[in-house]
């Protein structure tokens, strides 16, 4: 008979939580790098007062238009069918497909809120919240590829390989939830975006802060629930055995800082076989809030469950929630190569009514002032046409807006050019963004540093300034 070991013990305790959760919630070798705590979850002190505890990025993947969306251009109407001068043929994706053609957007905008924002006709509900939005039209990233974009939007680098957002900030701050994991990642019911798990790695930080994808139906992690043979009494005996071995183990050899870590984790993993599916139940919120996120229509039902888990997540303390629109790659993503209207009406209507939704249900529950709500994508589409209907992958000037969490509502921050081609007017860098959302939480983008293979690494590398103006 084998010997029973501390790792056969798990693997007979019914943990069993598939290899991404595994990695995450149980991390037994990545925890020995932790240099925060013994607990590299434990909740500990931001850098200086925090305006938000916790994220939810609200991302469009395949990249949104902002031409037809936030940054109405008049000029595309005038010079539609011509070509326009600022157009580069090597920033085109698609090659030949693409071509100097201005297309006229297929949407009107009407201003809403007392600034009188932009905001096209296919986004009706979330136009009512216009005065908390904080619109910045003037991003730029550096990649016109999904893969690369999506890697620098995640981590600030276009090379996998580095911590995403996320990790970063569970990683400076911790969790504020015993039972559920920090950093949680929500995906479209049609698959993952291009990279895959890569996108919410840890990088070359330990296991515990990368995100965990919850599934949209059934157990939120794959094998949480344990066998029907396994008690809940002796699955916390083992625990507790494992817990005593640890502790002997710990006792025998203190230059060994790595085992209250592992500890700990394992607890997280007991905890959230109690908890966890409670907190994906959302048949227990009303049945009015419920159809308010639109989970009686099936256009917006998916979307919506997982706008509503955000809020559940968030109340309950986890530190950052990613949602992603758009499965997989084209048509089921907002990558409007083909035909933009078709696309952008479907995905459109699948968001319109959960994010507003969410909007009205952080503020009514107070949550909104301390929750910071992000919505975009990894970049935004050409202002010339692609094919004649669509619109090429486009990172040289597009939209995101924020809400929440001490920002300004109410504004626009930057402008394109005439034709939405180049952020011209107070440009924001990803590098610019990213510095601007750990300020939000409380966090010096300078400070929070990883040692790394002998060098001092952070999330915006040598760049990234706060965008004061967007603080409230």
């Amino acid at each position: 008979m084998p010997s029973l070991t501390r790792r056969r013990m798990l693997q007979l305790s019914g943990g069993g939580f598939g290899a991404l959760a595994l990695n995450s919630l149980l991390h037994a070798e990545g925890a020995l790098a932790s240099p925060v705590s013994t607990n590299p979850l434990a909740a500990h002190a931001s850098h200086f007062a925090p305006r938000a505890k916790s994220v939810i990025f609200l991302f469009m993947y395949g990249g949104p238009s902002h031409v037809d969306l936030f940054d109405p251009k008049p000029e595309l109407e005038k010079w539609h069918g011509q070509a326009i001068p600022v157009w580069k043929p090597e920033d085109a994706f698609m090659g030949r497909k693409t071509q100097n053609v201005a297309m006229k957007s297929y949407y009107q905008f009407a201003k809403h809120g007392a600034a009188g924002i932009d905001i096209a006709e296919t986004y009706p509900l979330l136009a009512r919240h216009a005065d908390d939005l904080c619109v910045i039209r003037s991003l730029h990233a550096d990649s016109n590829n999904h893969g690369p974009a999506l890697f620098q939007m995640n981590s600030g680098f276009t090379q996998a390989g580095r911590p995403s957002m996320g990790s970063w900030v569970t990683y400076g701050l911790g969790s504020e939830s015993e039972n559920l994991p920090a950093f949680v990642v929500l995906l479209d019911h049609q698959g993952a975006p291009v990279n895959g798990a890569l996108n919410w790695s840890n990088g070359f930080m330990p296991a515990a802060f990368q995100g965990v994808p919850f599934r949209s139906s059934g157990d939120p992690i794959a094998y949480l629930t344990p066998p029907k043979s396994v008690t809940t009494s002796q699955q916390r005996a083992r625990l507790d055995l494992l817990r005593q071995w640890n502790e002997e183990y710990a006792a025998a050899n203190p230059a060994e800082t790595s085992l209250a870590a592992r500890i700990a984790s394992y607890e997280l993993a007991f905890r959230m076989q109690m908890s966890a599916a409670e907190c994906v139940d959302v048949s227990r919120e009303p049945e009015s809030l419920r159809k308010l996120y639109g989970l009686d229509r099936p256009v917006t039902q998916h979307f919506g469950r997982n706008c509503l888990l955000a809020r559940r997540l968030v109340e309950r303390g986890v530190r950052f929630v990613q949602l992603y629109s758009g499965g997989n790659e084209g048509p089921k993503a907002w990558d409007a190569h083909d035909d933009l209207k078709k696309n952008h009406d479907l995905h459109c209507a699948e968001t319109d009514q959960p994010i507003a939704a969410l909007l009205h249900d952080l503020k009514t529950t107070g949550l909104l002032d301390t929750t910071l709500v992000i919505w975009g994508g990894e970049f935004g589409r050409s202002p010339v046409a692609e094919n004649g209907k669509g619109r090429d992958h486009h990172p040289k000037g597009f939209t995101m807006w924020m809400a929440g969490g001490g920002i300004k509502g109410g504004m626009i921050h930057g402008a394109t050019d005439q034709f939405g081609y180049n952020a011209v007017e107070k440009p924001v860098s990803v590098p610019d963004l990213h510095a601007t959302i750990l300020h939000q939480l409380g966090l010096n983008h300078e400070q929070l540093t990883y040692r790394n293979t002998g060098r001092d690494y952070r999330l915006t590398d040598v760049s990234g300034e706060v965008v004061r103006e967007l603080l409230s």
